[in-house]
C-alpha cells in the first residue's frame, strides 16, 4: 500500500516536472525586447500600445503600427466578455488606458486599466447592469484617471504579473486562467513593459 503511494506520487511529480521542463524549453525561444527592436529595425519606440487578444492568449506591443513583440497571457477565471459585477471573475473586451502603475503589487507589478470607463458604464446603464447614481460616478472622471470601484461593475483590472510562483507559472506549456478579471503575463514580461508604457498608454482587449 505504502510503496503505490510512493509510485504514484513519484509518477505526479515527474509528470509535472516534464510539462514545467517542456515550457522552459518553449520559453527559452523567446526574445527579449531589444532583440524584438532590433530584428524589425527600430532603435527607439513610439506612440506605444498594447492590444490584448483573448482568442491567442497574447498580450501585443505596438510602437505606432508596428508589432514589435508579444507576451504570453491569461485572464480571468470565467469566460465572458462583459463584466457585469465586480464578482464575476471576467476580462473585459474595450478600450481602455493605463491610468495608474503600481511597483509594489501582490503580483510584483501592475499596469491599472481604467475599468469601468464611461462607455462600459453607459452600456451597463443601458443593460441595467448598474443605476444611474452609479453611472455618472464613473462618467465624472476625467482624462486618465483611475475610475471609483465602489459601483456595482467593481474594477481594479489591470495587467499583472504573476508574483511569487512566476517560475512555474509562466513555464506551463498551456494557458491556465487564473485571475480575478486581470491580464496576468510573466514577472519578467511585466518588467519590460513598465519601462515603456505610461499613464495614458492605450490599451485595447478584443475577443
Amino acid at each position: 500500500m505504502i510503496r503505490n503511494i510512493i509510485y504514484f506520487s513519484g509518477s505526479i511529480i515527474l509528470f509535472f516536472a516534464g510539462v514545467i521542463l517542456y515550457g522552459i524549453i518553449l520559453n527559452i525561444r523567446e526574445d527579449t525586447l531589444q532583440e524584438a527592436m532590433a530584428e524589425k529595425g527600430i532603435s527607439e519606440l513610439s506612440d506605444v500600445s498594447l492590444v490584448v487578444d483573448k482568442s491567442t492568449y497574447r498580450v501585443e506591443l505596438y510602437s505606432d503600427s508596428i508589432l514589435v513583440k508579444s507576451y504570453k497571457a491569461v485572464f480571468g477565471k470565467n469566460q465572458g466578455n462583459f463584466k457585469r459585477s465586480k464578482d464575476e471573475k471576467v476580462t473585459p473586451i474595450g478600450r481602455f488606458k493605463i491610468c495608474n502603475i503600481d511597483t509594489n503589487y501582490l503580483y510584483h507589478k501592475k499596469l491599472m486599466l481604467n475599468f469601468p470607463n464611461s462607455q462600459i458604464s453607459a452600456e451597463a446603464l443601458k443593460y441595467g447592469f448598474i443605476n444611474k447614481q452609479d453611472h455618472d460616478k464613473i462618467a465624472a472622471v476625467n482624462g486618465n484617471n483611475c475610475p471609483p470601484f465602489n459601483t456595482k461593475l467593481g474594477g481594479e483590472i489591470g495587467i499583472i504579473g504573476i508574483g511569487e510562483y512566476d517560475f512555474i507559472f509562466r513555464n506551463l506549456p498551456f494557458a491556465f486562467n487564473w485571475t480575478d478579471g486581470s491580464i496576468a503575463i510573466s514577472n519578467e514580461s511585466i518588467d519590460e513593459l513598465h519601462l515603456i508604457v505610461k499613464i495614458g498608454t492605450p490599451v485595447e482587449i478584443r475577443n
